[in-house]
């Protein structure tokens, strides 16, 4: 079921504007009234190529532009990738992300990525991938192999956009993500928060998300993780208050899109954890280790859910199939029928 309605920028900063607990007032109603409560989605990412992208984006250590330190690893083999999925598979996860430190995706490439879409829906996982810009043909080849997510973020508002990547135009972004829909594969795209941007940025990034022909399926909100040696290391910590707003005004704008809580969840206390959870992030990457940064563990996730009586919510996926699953509560064992798209 998909929620939509054309929002402009002062609707959104209006939001933003909000006194704090009105705000998580109206996302929490917003929430209750499309998910059910206290359940989480739960993804593992895995980088499958790591390091030396031609990219410039300020916030990145795997740029070749910056002197980072980071252990640039070559293109991982399908062996190793099916394992890491059923390792993940195996810790409780429901859909496995598989990022590359590309630009684009070379057609050379193409028949690995099939079979590492096939291989791990075989695993019972579902399927998302983070690669860069993707041409028709190559979505509707993902789409053929079953592939359901395809992740690529706008990061920011439009205006504020070139302050942070130049190697790559935002209707570069604009135009994957409409090859990415009009081959059927579910969206997901969000953003980063920490860049140096306004509140009116913000809200722009969110404009755009909740504009698109269909909002994305999972929104992922980032926060930036400094890395030495980038150009935004020096940047101020987020107040995690605006890392809440942020999370609250992304549900009530995309109100039956999945709302990730992603990049610079190991530098969250668990308190602030637990309101952005009631502000309505339904969604976290589960496992040690993101791209290049670092995550909760599993255990102290598990702990986090017990203390305040969450559920891992369990999808399905079909073979060769990117459309509407079951839901399971790993819990109970109860099965719902999925009728919001994930």
């Amino acid at each position: 079921m998909q929620v939509t309605q054309r929002w402009n920028r002062e609707q959104a900063i209006s939001l933003f504007n909000k006194p704090f607990f009105d705000l998580l007032f109206q996302a929490q109603q917003v929430h209750r009234k499309y998910f059910r409560l206290g359940q989480v989605q739960i993804s593992t990412l895995l980088s499958i190529k790591t390091g030396n992208c031609a990219e410039d984006c300020k916030y990145c250590p795997q740029s070749s532009h910056y002197e980072t330190k980071l252990d640039n690893q070559p293109l991982v083999q399908l062996p190793q990738v099916l394992a890491a999925a059923k390792k993940a598979s195996d810790a409780g996860s429901t859909r496995f992300c598989i990022g590359a430190a590309w630009k684009k995706i070379h057609d050379r490439d193409m028949q690995l990525l099939e079979q590492i879409v096939t291989g791990v829906k075989a695993i019972g996982l579902e399927t998302c991938m983070t690669l860069g810009i993707l041409k028709p043909q190559q979505a509707q080849r993902l789409a053929k192999a079953g592939l359901d997510f395809y992740n690529h973020n706008l990061d920011t508002s439009p205006e504020f956009y070139h302050s942070i990547v130049t190697t790559r135009s935002y209707q570069d972004r604009l135009n994957t993500i409409e090859n990415v829909r009009k081959a059927g594969i579910k969206i997901c795209s969000g953003g980063i928060i920490g860049l140096g941007e306004t509140i009116s940025d913000r809200a722009g990034l969110l404009v755009e998300l909740a504009n698109l022909p269909e909002p994305p399926s999972s929104v992922p909100i980032n926060m930036l993780v400094k890395v030495r040696g980038t150009p935004m290391f020096d940047n101020k910590d987020v107040d995690p208050f605006d890392l809440i707003r942020m999370i609250a005004v992304t549900r009530i704008m995309m109100p039956t899109s999945y709302v990730r809580l992603s990049a610079g969840r190991e530098q969250m206390n668990e308190q602030t954890q637990a309101i952005c959870f009631m502000a309505g992030a339904n969604s976290i990457f589960y496992g040690r280790k993101l791209l290049t940064s670092s995550n909760p563990t599993e255990d102290s996730d598990k702990r986090l859910f017990r203390k305040l009586g969450m559920q891992i919510e369990k999808h399905t996926t079909i073979k060769n199939s990117n459309w509407k699953k079951k839901k399971l509560l790993l819990h109970d064992n109860q099965q719902h029928d999925n009728t919001i798209s994930s």
